[in-house]
C-alpha cells in the first residue's frame, strides 16, 4: 500500500504560479510513473502531467511552457511549478502512482487550485 498527500494548492490571481507537492509514503524500487491529473467542476479528469521512474516527462498540450512536473526521490515526493496560471486551470489537482511491477494504481485525496482575479 502506498499513501499520496497533496499539498500546495490555493487561490492565485491569473498570471500568478503555485507549487504542488506529492509526498509518498515509501520509496518504490520497482519502474513507476507518476503524475499530475486534474478535474474540473463538470468535466472529466484529465492529465496534467507525468514522469516516470526513469525521469521521462511528459505534458498535455494545455500546459506545456508553463508547468514543470519533477520529483526528488530522496524525499519521496513529486512535484508540479505551474507558472502563468489561467482561470481555466481551475481544478482539482489529484496525484497518482503506477507502480508497473503490481499494475497497482493509487491516487491521493486532490487539492484545490483556483486561478481567480
Amino acid at each position: 500500500q502506498v499513501n499520496l498527500v497533496e499539498s500546495g494548492g490555493g487561490l492565485v490571481q491569473p498570471g500568478g504560479s503555485l507549487k504542488l507537492s506529492c509526498a509518498r509514503s515509501r520509496r518504490i524500487f520497482s519502474f513507476y510513473t507518476t503524475g499530475w491529473y486534474r478535474q474540473a467542476p463538470g468535466k472529466q479528469r484529465e492529465l496534467v502531467a507525468t514522469i516516470t521512474s526513469l525521469d521521462k516527462p511528459t505534458y498535455a498540450d494545455s500546459v506545456k511552457g508553463r508547468f514543470t512536473i519533477s520529483r526528488d526521490n530522496a524525499k519521496n515526493t513529486m512535484y508540479l511549478q505551474m507558472n502563468s496560471l489561467k482561470p481555466e486551470d481551475t481544478a482539482v489537482y489529484y496525484c497518482n502512482l503506477d507502480v508497473a511491477s503490481s499494475g497497482t494504481s493509487y491516487w491521493g485525496q486532490g487539492t484545490q487550485v483556483t486561478v481567480s482575479s
